[in-house]
């Protein structure tokens, strides 16, 4: 089994989340794959809210309300304001700063984890057990579609490659490694 030094935190099962310093050196397992993917789908959730924050103050919702007092021409009666609520706004504004400060920390774990897990993928010594890994780990498809990719690449093979057979692979290869 490879062992690599990582940053980024996996959950350990127990629902405890646990964090791996330079110092420190982890077990390069089938956690830290999917650790991957699962991280760069949180970073699919953060750009979505900047997205949705950056809507939100391009265009803030506009609030009014009625009030008593003396309007320009002298008369005393309702009078109604318009505009939006500056609070929110600037919340809004130091949020989305903390999400882009957020982004940018995540994505260079990625890229830290994407090496890794690349480094890892390349160590095992066969080629249809890297190019399946690539395809469910580094590009994240489903079973089926790495099958059909894996027929697609490998036309020339006498037993087709399934779901069943593409996931039995990949449970055999870790509890061999």
């Amino acid at each position: 089994m490879a062992s690599v030094t990582i940053r980024a935190g996996y959950d350990t099962g127990a629902g405890r989340a646990r964090t791996w310093t330079r110092e420190e050196v982890m077990p390069m397992d089938k956690e830290v794959l999917i650790q991957y993917c699962e991280m760069k789908e949180e970073i699919k959730d953060i750009r979505r809210r900047i997205q949705k924050l950056d809507r939100f103050l391009k265009e803030p919702h506009q609030v009014s309300d009625t009030v008593k007092g003396t309007r320009r021409d002298g008369t005393i009666g309702s009078i109604k304001v318009t505009g939006y609520p500056v609070p929110e706004h600037y919340r809004k504004q130091r949020l989305r700063e903390r999400y882009r400060q957020l982004l940018e920390r995540k994505e260079a774990e990625l890229l830290e984890l994407t090496c890794q897990a690349e480094e890892y993928i390349q160590s095992i010594p066969k080629s249809e057990v890297r190019t399946m890994f690539r395809l469910y780990y580094i590009d994240g498809l489903p079973w089926w579609k790495v099958a059909q990719a894996m027929n697609r690449m490998f036309p020339k093979r006498r037993v087709k490659f399934t779901e069943d057979s593409c996931w039995q692979r990949n449970k055999r290869f870790f509890k061999e490694n």
